[in-house]
């Protein structure tokens, strides 16, 4: 068996590659490397809405109860509230059974700590060397030693729904918006936040079945948002995803706003109320040079991480800055949350276009996207580390670094599941920069099959 954690916690097709058996043993593990700050953890596990959250969640509770934790089951609720409640509990853990953006038979079991952070990378290797290594952490406790299912006492999801309302102090009353909720965890929450504030809501996206999750709706899928904004003359569109953690936009005229200019606009709210901590805003090699422009152009200074929302908020904590994200709309609003939050995100971006008394599309018109072309080269596993010690591959990426100047740039990265490099190329020419990607890749697959 290889490494069980990716970036985001344990995924794979639900009771084929994430069974009930490995949920079980990571409840066991994890409860276990937990009691050796708690002899009783607590722990509190939400989910979406797909069809294998159930069996999951039944699996990783019976891992946990057995080996003497207890858990508070909060149902289905997004990947923040989790994190959120995490904290509020006081609580030794928070588990997440989603597999965010993925499609239905998809599945991911994530931890959090107990200040609502992704756990530490020592701890999930601990669980992970206890499951690979086969070792039963099971002592076959009986009587009062066996842990149990708490009741939370209050309303999980109305705590979560105060707490967004409580980073806002305006109204929406006369705003029409649409709000597509990919048929995941924010289809009761997002609704109640946004008509409690008064405005008038449109929603898609909010019929959960169990296998309709992220299908053609959501934010990897805003197509029926444009569609819908446009015909109902709405003022804007918000699209969730699985797990409510990331948001994408459509503005009133049907274009679509994608995280780089979510952060920008924020980024600039922030500043000038005073809120921008270090002056500082945080994004990952992935961020369009528009965004950084744009950035440059508001005299906001940009630190560049690693791809994976992990990696930004590490980032974060170390230079202590406020707002960070990625282009995919996984944005960490770091003032009221430890991860990404596509409601609370929305809510903010909200405020900021209210503060800048201008459209949508006129606000978002001021920050230049340029055009980027993604392919992917195969390659052979061996040379995923070395093919950028090759000197005709470095002489063509100087090359057409040259023929873009200023404006445009090459990001070449490897893939880290599959046998690929990703080439991907950004300037203001499409059809310039497609032809120079897919010659780039094209060199180097014939070098590195």
């Amino acid at each position: 068996m290889g490494r069980l954690f990716g970036t985001d916690g344990v995924r794979g097709i639900a009771n084929k590659e994430l069974t009930p058996e490995l949920a079980f043993n990571l409840g066991k593990a994890g409860a276990y490397v937990l009691k050796k700050e708690n002899d009783k953890p607590v722990v509190i596990i939400g989910k979406d809405t797909r069809i294998s959250g159930d069996m999951l969640e039944s699996a990783l509770t019976a891992g946990i109860l057995a080996v003497g934790g207890n858990v508070i089951k909060v149902g289905v609720i997004p990947t923040p509230a989790v994190a959120y409640l995490s904290k509020y509990y006081e609580t030794d853990a928070g588990i997440v059974i989603s597999a965010s953006h993925n499609t239905f038979e998809y599945n991911g079991i994530k931890f959090f700590n107990g200040d609502g952070y992704k756990l530490d990378d020592l701890l999930e290797e601990k669980i992970e060397d206890i499951i690979i290594s086969s070792i039963d952490v099971n002592s076959h406790i009986t009587g009062d030693k066996i842990g149990k299912c708490l009741d939370a006492g209050e309303d999980a999801e109305e705590l979560y729904i105060k707490h967004l309302l409580d980073t806002v102090n305006f109204r929406l009353d006369g705003k029409k918006i649409v709000l597509d909720c990919a048929n995941g965890a924010s289809y009761r929450i997002a609704e109640k936040v946004y008509r409690s504030l008064g405005a008038e809501i449109i929603i898609i996206g909010n019929d959960p079945n169990g296998i309709n999750i992220n299908d053609g709706c959501g934010s990897t899928h805003p197509e029926m948002l444009v569609d819908k904004v446009k015909e109902s003359n709405a003022d804007i569109g918000l699209a969730f995803d699985g797990d409510a953690d990331r948001l994408i936009v459509v503005d009133e005229t049907g274009e679509v706003i994608d995280g780089d200019r979510v952060i920008a606009i924020c980024a600039r709210m922030l500043k000038e109320q005073g809120r921008l901590a270090e002056n500082k805003v945080t994004a990952t090699v992935m961020s369009n040079i528009g965004f950084h422009k744009a950035m440059e152009e508001s005299q906001i200074e940009v630190d560049v991480t690693g791809v994976g929302d992990r990696y930004v908020l590490e980032k974060m904590l170390e230079t202590g800055c406020v707002i960070g994200g990625e282009q995919s709309g996984h944005i960490i609003f770091r003032e009221y949350t430890t991860t990404g939050d596509g409601v609370l995100s929305s809510l903010q971006f909200m405020g900021a276009i209210i503060n800048s008394g201008k459209s949508l599309s006129q606000l978002a018109g001021e920050i230049e996207i340029f055009p980027q072309v993604l392919v992917n080269a195969r390659i052979n596993n061996d040379y995923k580390k070395t093919y950028m010690q090759d000197s005709q591959i470095c002489d063509a990426i100087v090359k057409i670094e040259e023929e873009l100047d200023e404006n445009g740039r090459v990001l070449i990265r490897p893939s880290g599941t599959e046998p690929l490099v990703r080439v991907m190329l950004e300037g203001d020419d499409e059809e310039k920069i497609h032809a120079l990607a897919h010659q780039l890749a094209d060199l180097i697959e014939k070098k590195f099959k």
